[in-house]
């Protein structure tokens, strides 16, 4: 229930964070029809992995699932989560940079200006592109850095939940209340997104280099060389966007999952 309950909010955080995403390259809903599949698969695998490990841990360590988990074992699990969740991630991750820094515009009815044709007609075009133009691996460009990027975010994201949930809810209640539910998901988000800013702009620089470019080596390289030019500033881009946008997007992400689980057990315990 829990990669269901995942995936409903996935897909709802869409409509809120996409434009807010958008911005901090280019066009609002360029690459968006990647991104509103994705999405709901990407938060399923993410909830389900994160749950299916805690239990595990638990299991390992208590002798239960049920048992309370402590904050390692909360993040080792969101670690685990964001590892999985790379792999699904990265080629969608590859087609929205490349589809939302793409500037050929699209011929207009009311201009007798010729316009070149864009490279990428939408966004299986686009990974059909890189695929025979960069091989399979092309569709993995700047996993170094989202790899680095979700693990500690993730672990960081559960574990800032988990803990606020706990601190907000009274001691007599078994749940936390809808509120602290939106708070907890809104600051979790705003804390993991404020610290993985810098490999997201580094993840995004390494997939917008394209075949034949070659501007960076790996991540390392590409740090390197883009504080060399731009100054240490440069790792901090969209960075206040990123925090607005993810207060509200995690609000309905966590709120969304809460409320599915919740409906479910109702129904279930009903019977």
């Amino acid at each position: 229930m829990d990669f269901i309950a995942g995936a409903i909010g996935g897909g709802l955080s869409t409509a809120v964070g996409y434009p807010l995403d958008t911005v901090k390259v280019l066009g609002f809903y360029k690459g968006v029809s990647a991104s509103v599949f994705t999405v709901s698969l990407i938060s399923s695998v993410s909830f389900g992995t994160y749950r299916n490990f805690l239990c595990n841990i638990c299991k390992l360590r208590y002798g239960t699932a049920d048992a309370k988990p402590s904050g390692l074992d909360v993040s080792l699990a969101g670690g685990a989560a964001g590892a999985v969740r790379v792999v699904l991630m990265t080629p969608s991750e590859v087609a929205k940079v490349r589809m939302q820094t793409q500037r050929n515009p699209h011929p207009s009815v009311t201009s007798s200006q010729p316009f070149s044709k864009p490279k990428y007609r939408g966004s299986l075009h686009c990974l059909k592109v890189i695929a025979k133009e960069e091989g399979f691996g092309g569709l993995y460009k700047g996993c170094s850095a989202l790899l680095c990027r979700d693990c500690s975010s993730s672990a960081i994201y559960f574990l800032t939940y988990t803990s606020l949930c706990d601190w907000l809810t009274p001691a007599e209640k078994n749940k936390p209340g809808f509120l602290v539910v939106l708070l907890s998901g809104g600051s979790a988000g705003v804390l993991a997104w404020g610290l993985a800013t810098p490999l997201d702009v580094l993840k995004s620089r390494m997939q917008v280099d394209e075949s034949g470019q070659h501007k960076y080596k790996g991540l390392i390289h590409c740090a390197r060389e883009s504080v060399r030019k731009e100054g240490l500033k440069v790792l901090f881009k969209g960075l206040g966007l990123n925090c607005i946008r993810a207060f509200p997007v995690n609000m309905v992400v966590f709120v969304t999952y809460e409320a599915v689980l919740r409906f479910t057990d109702n129904f279930i315990n009903k019977k």
